[in-house]
């Protein structure tokens, strides 16, 4: 009985030494593949870094408007252009521009594509057949993308009535946002709060451009006209009130004469 299990420790001594060569040779045979795996992970996290920025990167350059196209009649929209001239944003800035960009597939279009289909859709078309004006303003940095839009939407605005176009630096449309109107409605506010103090954003974002321009002609008429009568009261008020003299004469030309 004592030999049997003797010789059964003795295996299992046997086995506890032949695991830990085991695990030795093992080792020492794997450090090479523990380096290399190492340098692996390395590999990938620089591979994926790479791929990281190649996306944001791509976003920054695709997705990132670097011109934005304000038009104006009554629907108010903006466009956002990017470095490669298509359109990748869209706003209403009033319930019927958003209707209007709603209706119209422009998305991801050539930004001359785009605008010309907006001007030539039926809306804007029996708009204008009305004499309404149509107000179109490049916004962007004054570079060669910003200018080569401004003239393209130049020819391409050429043929139609009561339409012209502007550029504004990006800048003064933060101001216009911020009040919640398009750049064009922005511009035509600040000109008639000139004229009229009282004139509230609300109810330039409900106007037309046209009746926008009708009441600012208006309010110019009626502001020159009181200047004018205010100045000619002034010269009448001058003319028959000439400074008088200690003899009670007035003064002027036909004092003049006879003192002399």
């Amino acid at each position: 009985m004592s030999e049997t299990l003797k010789e059964a420790f003795g295996q299992i001594q046997a086995e506890e030494d032949l695991k830990d060569k085991t695990k030795e040779f093992l080792s020492q045979k794997t450090k090479g593949y523990t380096t290399k795996r190492e340098f692996h992970y390395t590999g990938m996290i620089a591979a994926l870094a790479s791929f990281v920025l190649l996306v944001f990167g791509g976003y920054w350059f695709y997705f990132i408007p670097t011109v934005k196209i304000s038009i104006d009649i009554n629907p108010s929209v903006e466009l956002g252009v990017n470095r490669l001239n298509h359109v990748i944003s869209l706003k209403g800035y009033n319930k019927d521009g958003e209707n209007l960009i709603n209706t119209l597939d422009i998305k991801f279009m050539d930004y001359s594509a785009a605008v010309n289909k907006i001007i030539e859709s039926e809306d804007i078309d029996s708009l204008l057949a009305k004499d309404e004006v149509l107000a179109i303003g490049v916004i962007g940095e004054d570079n060669r993308q910003t200018e080569k839009i401004l003239s393209n939407i130049q020819f391409c605005t050429s043929k139609k009535n009561n339409a012209y176009c502007y550029y504004a630096c990006p800048q003064e449309v933060e101001k216009a946002h911020e009040m919640g109107l398009s750049y064009g409605k922005y511009r035509a506010f600040l000109e008639m709060q000139k004229l009229d103090s009282d004139i509230t954003v609300e109810e330039i974002e409900k106007m037309t451009m046209r009746q926008i321009r009708n009441l600012i002609a208006e309010l110019s008429d009626s502001v020159q006209s009181e200047t004018e009568k205010s100045q000619n009261g002034k010269n009448r008020e001058y003319r028959g009130h000439g400074d008088k003299h200690s003899d009670g004469h007035r003064s002027g030309e036909g004092y003049g004469k006879n003192r002399y």
